[in-house]
């Protein structure tokens, strides 16, 4: 029995009053305004040194190196994915101070890919909707926008054939990728028991089957071209219902009845960053590399055999009609290392001696967290 003076037996100090913390919440973020400030002031700096060298304003590595000694410094309670969020938000201000690069993406605002765009660069560059996969890479090559975003596989659809296709057309490069979360919500501006039909893209319907058939069980179901354009749908049509992101609804002013209705949860779609620069290597890298194999007897195997003698991991591999002849094929692969690292200059030298063509589309800094 413990006595008296016992420290364990001592009763918890009574908790501050609420005006005594917001005085102490309204001290911190004076202190945080002061320092972003200050932080502002350097990135100008930043600024006038990267025009007066040519040197682009969006840099991968540099970008990872803050987001994960920032992360790394987290003592909590704040989850790592909230300290990544607040610093991708202050480097996208920052953006604007150095001048903000143009960003596409493929379209119409509310897209998912409009979702990745804004997590990934923050609301403050310069979005672009370029409609279509083929019109980002076009506008990239051409120089007219400063980097594209495009959905390159998702973790339940798998690879995106349209991304894969314009890899072989245009010559640009992968400089980064992003991890989203796909999330789908059902919206409307009327009650759920008004609804009498549900409008979206062919694949979010397939998303969201099982879940629309146990409380929408007889109600129609439309497809459209898209997520976004069917939320804007249902921003004028009464008893209309879309599904589709969050951020559509924001945007066309549509009221989410119900949220992450999708039957499995994790549905991750895996964005790259498309740039006509290369990334530098960070020490956690991937390289995607496209290739086509000579016509002889086991040239893929071949070519396998090249990164696994090289002790190179590979985590992707994909094949689409090369567009040259009938029923030849590009292969697409992801290799866990930098192209320059020793291992990969092995071993693609190796595999290009068993290809009729062999490109490296890009080496960037591998993506820790889901967006």
């Amino acid at each position: 029995m413990s006595s008296p003076h016992d420290p364990a037996s001592s009763p918890s100090p009574p908790p501050r009053g609420l005006d005594e913390l917001r005085k102490l919440i309204d001290a911190v973020d004076a202190r945080l305004v002061e320092l972003m400030a200050e932080r502002a002031r350097i990135v100008q700096e930043v600024g006038l040194s990267k025009r007066s060298t040519g040197t682009s304003v969006y840099v991968p590595h540099r970008e990872r190196e803050v987001i994960e000694r920032a992360v790394s410094r987290n003592p909590g309670p704040l989850s790592s994915r909230t300290i990544e969020a607040v610093f991708r938000e202050i480097m996208s201000g920052s953006f604007v101070l150095e001048t903000p690069p143009r960003i596409g993406f493929l379209g119409p605002a509310g897209s998912f890919s409009h979702l990745a765009a804004v997590r990934h660069f923050g609301s403050s560059v310069e979005l672009l909707d370029l409609h279509t996969i083929e019109h980002v890479f076009e506008e990239v090559a051409a120089g007219r926008v400063d980097h594209g975003l495009v959905p390159y596989e998702n973790s339940i659809g798998g690879s995106v054939t349209e991304t894969l296709d314009a890899f072989q057309t245009h010559h640009v490069s992968a400089c980064a990728e992003a991890l989203v979360g796909v999330s789908q919500s059902l919206m409307a501006n009327c009650a759920p028991n008004e609804v009498n039909r549900i409008v979206s893209k062919r694949e979010a319907l397939a998303q969201c089957r099982q879940w629309l058939s146990r409380h929408f069980p007889d109600i129609e179901q439309v497809e459209s071209a898209s997520t976004s354009g069917a939320v804007q749908e249902a921003s004028n049509a009464p008893g209309t219902a879309a599904v589709g992101s969050s951020l559509a609804g924001e945007l066309y002013g549509v009221r989410i009845l119900f949220e992450r209705i999708e039957d499995k949860p994790g549905n991750v779609t895996r964005f790259l960053v498309l740039s006509r620069a290369a990334a530098q290597p960070t020490g956690n890298d991937k390289t995607t590399v496209m290739f086509t194999t000579q016509h002889r007897p086991g040239a893929l195997v071949d070519v396998l055999a090249a990164f696994r003698d090289a002790s190179v991991n590979l985590s992707h591999i994909e094949k689409r009609p090369s567009r040259r002849e009938n029923w030849q094929y590009t292969f697409f692969i992801d290799c866990d290392a930098h192209a320059s690292a020793p291992s990969m200059v092995t071993a693609l030298a190796e595999a290009r001696s068993h290809c009729v063509e062999l490109k490296v589309l890009g080496s960037y800094p591998r993506a820790e967290r889901v967006l």
